[in-house]
């Protein structure tokens, strides 16, 4: 297995898209490990102070226009043989808080409660790496629980230039807070090389993100990039999936929340019923008992939500 090291960049990022057209900017082996230095924040999230920020930070605000979303996104990396069809497993083997700040932004016409709040408001909050908690107003301490809210592949190259704000069914903007060390995303592929991308990180996220942003900050991800190839006789995986240490959770994404939430429960019950050879309404009545529907955010265009079923209860 080889390690591989990729910072950030004015020429190893892309800034608010995902594009098929976009050029590799590293190329690995499946297996492979790869180091992934990623950042947040525009020159408006942080508050047009660039004072604290690291000098390639500085350099890509400076230098690179964001286009159609607000993530700096670091890649893609291609992987060698991946083909459309196939799977891109995303393995999470270490996160690493790699600043003492993180913000969390309101904007106008966006959260859950836009309307009760429509200004626009900007905070700095500080991190400590140390003990891995921020300090709230009023003396509220959290402990932060560091993931990534964008990995993703390219998108199929008929689709084009693509926000990087909704997710779809090449990843993206999950926000998904289960995706934490240890965890393996799973993502079809859709382009020669599969072209993974990371950024978005935050240090801490409350299930449905209410309003609009978590505690943003710059991460650094070691991702082991895992190829399956597509048996013959077996349909390609269709929508990001995951398995976490304890359980399995299956996605959906949708501008209604409803739909998002009967696209997860099917993706569930065709998950069991191809690990464990029940019919779907056996499946049905134990995801009724067993499987839990997570909101995984509210505010990405298409809203998420995530079903759960724990690891040990599948035979």
């Amino acid at each position: 297995m080889a390690h591989h090291l990729l910072e950030s960049n004015p020429n190893t990022i892309h800034w608010g898209h995902f594009d098929a057209a976009i050029a590799p900017k590293l190329t690995v082996n499946s297996g492979d490990l790869v180091v992934i230095d990623t950042l947040s924040g525009g020159r408006g999230d942080l508050g047009g102070d660039l004072s604290f920020v690291r000098a390639n930070h500085r350099q890509i605000i400076e230098n690179v226009m964001p286009i159609d979303g607000p993530h700096i996104l670091t890649g893609p990396i291609a992987i060698v043989g991946a083909e459309p069809g196939d799977t891109l497993e995303v393995k999470i083997v270490g996160i690493e808080l790699t600043e003492n700040w993180g913000y969390n932004l309101i904007r106008p016409g966006a959260g859950v409660l836009s309307e009760e709040f429509p200004h626009a408001s900007h905070r700095i909050l500080p991190i400590d790496r140390q003990s891995k908690t921020t300090q709230l107003p009023r003396g509220v301490k959290l402990t932060l629980d560091p993931f990534f809210g964008v990995l993703a592949v390219a998108p199929a190259a008929d689709k084009g230039r693509v926000s990087s704000v909704p997710p779809g069914e090449f990843g993206g903007n999950i926000d998904n807070k289960e995706l934490r060390i240890g965890s393996s995303l799973f993502l079809p592929i859709f382009v020669a090389g599969a072209n993974f991308s990371a950024g978005d990180g935050h240090a801490v996220q409350g299930d449905g993100e209410i309003d609009v942003t978590a505690l943003e900050t710059c991460l650094k991800g070691s991702f082991q990039l895992i190829l399956h190839k597509r048996p013959i006789n077996d349909p390609p995986l269709d929508f990001p999936r995951a398995i976490t240490n304890s359980h399995y959770i299956s996605m959906g994404f949708d501008a209604n929340l409803n739909v998002a939430a009967q696209q997860a429960s099917r993706r569930m019950l065709d998950w069991l019923v191809s690990l464990t050879g029940w019919s779907r309404e056996e499946a049905y009545v134990f995801c009724s008992l067993a499987c839990n529907l997570h909101i995984t955010q509210m505010v990405n265009r298409n809203r998420g939500v995530h079903a759960m079923v724990r690891r040990e209860l599948i035979p």
